[in-house]
């Protein structure tokens, strides 16, 4: 099949493709068997809604579904509860790369906050280094299975915290221990918490040459986008409100007038971590037709496809490319392109990528 082949792929065939994940939350992929594993350990079942696995899959996305962000947030809550152990940490982080590995995901950058781990007194170092062991763990053990992985970290600061310099001093000093701790995020709750408020942050950060994305996606406007832009971000974590900047989108073929925000993140190829279940689920788009990464891709903006949160969501990075597929009668080239811009706009080191960028090419064509 060649590189322009228009036929559109199935689910298999995107699943048996590799794929790149950029915005994926580690507390919230987490296997149901291994919260009920984990809560049984810890004395915290009988503070589970059910510890039926069904049950309890059907909790999760009904929290995520419900159009309310701060439900949706609050969720977390018990999957938290169960990631305050350096065992138990590792299994997580394991698990979800054997997850990615099996679902072929061939570059990932997971994400987590160290401050929401230190419930059992857990220094944010030992956090970050018992992910990093669980995920170097999943990958020799995807490849004794002949899939290749690569997971790379994002350190999260939570926004509607004060420690975010604290933080981004830790993400700096471990990026300096360890490669594959990648980049600083600001995550949670964004509206009426702007980037700005954590700048102290944001200039350690930047001056100590480190990767830097930001969550941007709610109300009111277009502010949270044009804060983070001018903050040093060089992706936007969702940013769906970009949409409001936009005029006469053509969802299918991708016209559209842009505003000067739009304008500067397209000439700038600022890369959008679109997560377009999670974005219908709480209500920022109305369906998945509806979303701006169909319109966006074919005009050219530098998207992907991501997860957000694979427990909540009910989702895998298949399932949600084979979604924007259909709803927007991808081509195989189109989904190569954003396979590629994945990788184009991830934070792992220069050559690997550029390795991986060969494979992807050649996997597609």
């Amino acid at each position: 099949m060649s590189w322009h082949d228009e036929l559109m792929l199935s689910f298999d065939e995107i699943r048996s493709l590799p794929k790149v994940l950029l915005h994926d939350h580690l507390d919230g992929g987490l296997r149901i068997t291994t919260i009920l594993d984990l809560a049984e350990q810890i004395g915290w079942s009988q503070r589970l809604p059910t510890t039926d696995v069904a049950a309890l899959q059907q909790w999760f996305t009904r929290g995520a579904e419900s159009k309310d962000l701060l439900q949706y947030l609050a969720t977390f809550e018990h999957t938290l509860a169960v990631m305050q152990r350096e065992s138990a940490l590792e299994r997580v982080a394991a698990e979800a790369v054997a997850d990615l590995a099996a679902d072929g995901v061939r570059y990932a950058e997971l994400r987590f906050a160290p401050e929401l781990h230190q419930h059992e007194g857990l220094a944010m170092e030992a956090v970050v280094e018992a992910v990093q062991s669980g995920f170097r763990r999943g990958e020799a053990d995807a490849a004794a299975v002949g899939r290749r992985i690569r997971v790379n970290t994002i350190v999260c600061a939570m926004r509607t915290e004060t420690r975010s310099l604290e933080v981004a001093k830790l993400a700096v000093t471990m990026r300096d221990r360890d490669p594959h701790v990648v980049a600083f995020d600001l995550a949670g709750a964004e509206t009426g918490w702007p980037p700005s408020l954590h700048q102290p942050a944001l200039e350690h950060v930047r001056r100590n040459q480190m990767h830097l994305t930001i969550h941007a996606s709610e109300p009111p406007d277009l502010e949270l986008i044009t804060d983070a832009l001018a903050l040093g971000a060089e992706r936007i974590g969702h940013g769906v409100r970009l949409l409001a900047d936009t005029d006469s989108v053509d969802f299918m073929t991708g016209q559209m007038r842009l505003g000067r925000v739009a304008s500067a993140i397209l000439e700038r190829q600022i890369l959008l971590e679109l997560a377009p279940t999670c974005n219908v689920q709480i209500g920022a788009v109305p369906a998945i037709g509806q979303h701006p990464i169909g319109p966006f891709l074919r005009a050219g903006f530098r998207v992907n496809v991501n997860t957000d949160n694979r427990l909540m969501s009910n989702v895998s990075v298949s399932s949600e490319v084979h979604a924007v597929a259909q709803a927007f009668a991808l081509t195989r080239q189109e989904v190569a392109k954003i396979a590629l811009n994945g990788i184009d706009g991830s934070f792992g080191e220069w050559s690997e990528r550029q390795s991986i960028r060969a494979e992807l090419v050649a996997a597609y064509t």
